[in-house]
């Protein structure tokens, strides 16, 4: 969005016109894509925001309301390792667990569809997994199956393939996948580790997943009638 501003002054009775060509502060720090903003809003749709770090993953569920988007549910990759998840927390299958766990969530608040916004993110690989886990896990969003990961490279057979490769340079080995050991789990195990925690989640009783995040929520960073969800909103 650009505002544009024309000023005048006189010299040696010469007329000039100087324009300045003034973008928002948000355009400027690359915070805000207002073109895809404005095409979200008028959607009147809730929406779904990735956000892929070095270390972890965080996705939201959210509603556009005029003072500000509300966060509906989320779910950070954290969160895996609560219920028992010993692998990386932003390798492409933690991607679609935090997805997947996300679509759950979604379903028992009441979303069976919404819409992905990446606002000035790029749609990455890592992005297009928990998408793919969010629609596994029942939100119908807007997409196309060629833009997902193979189902190989999604449970993580590569990283199995990998580590096999790889056990023979003891030193290397237990460099690279030395978080991995700590945490107790093979890393040429990876892939049935995963299948593994994929039932688990989609047998998953999402109540008491949520009762229990709940009530981990420090007292005095609560409202009363406050969720975690709703507590996020704040920070």
């Amino acid at each position: 969005m650009l505002v544009k501003f024309c000023f005048y002054y006189q010299k040696s009775g010469e007329r000039t016109v100087m324009n300045y060509v003034h973008t928002l502060k948000r355009i400027r720090e690359r915070k805000t894509n207002y073109h895809k903003r404005s095409s979200l809003l008028l959607s009147k749709k809730k929406f779904i925001t990735i956000k892929v770090t070095n270390q972890n993953i965080l996705t939201q569920v959210l509603e556009p309301s005029i003072t500000g988007d509300k966060v509906i549910t989320s779910v950070h990759s954290t969160n895996l390792q609560k219920i028992g998840w010993k692998g990386s927390l932003n390798s492409l299958p933690a991607c679609y667990l935090t997805g997947l766990l996300l679509g759950k969530k979604a379903v028992i608040k009441g979303i069976d569809n919404a819409i992905l916004y990446t606002g000035i993110d790029t749609f990455t690989e890592r992005i297009s997994a928990c998408l793919k886990g969010i629609i596994d896990g029942g939100v119908e969003i807007p997409s196309s199956e060629e833009s997902f990961p193979s189902t190989e490279r999604i449970c993580g057979e590569h990283i199995s393939n990998y580590a096999s490769a790889l056990k023979s340079d003891v030193e290397t080995y237990n460099k690279r996948f030395s978080s991995l050991i700590k945490n107790g789990l093979n890393p040429e195990n990876y892939k049935s580790h995963f299948e593994e925690f994929k039932e688990k989640i989609m047998n998953l009783e999402i109540n008491n997943f949520i009762k229990n995040e709940n009530s981990s929520v420090p007292t005095h960073n609560k409202k009363k009638g406050d969720t975690v969800e709703q507590t996020e909103v704040s920070k």
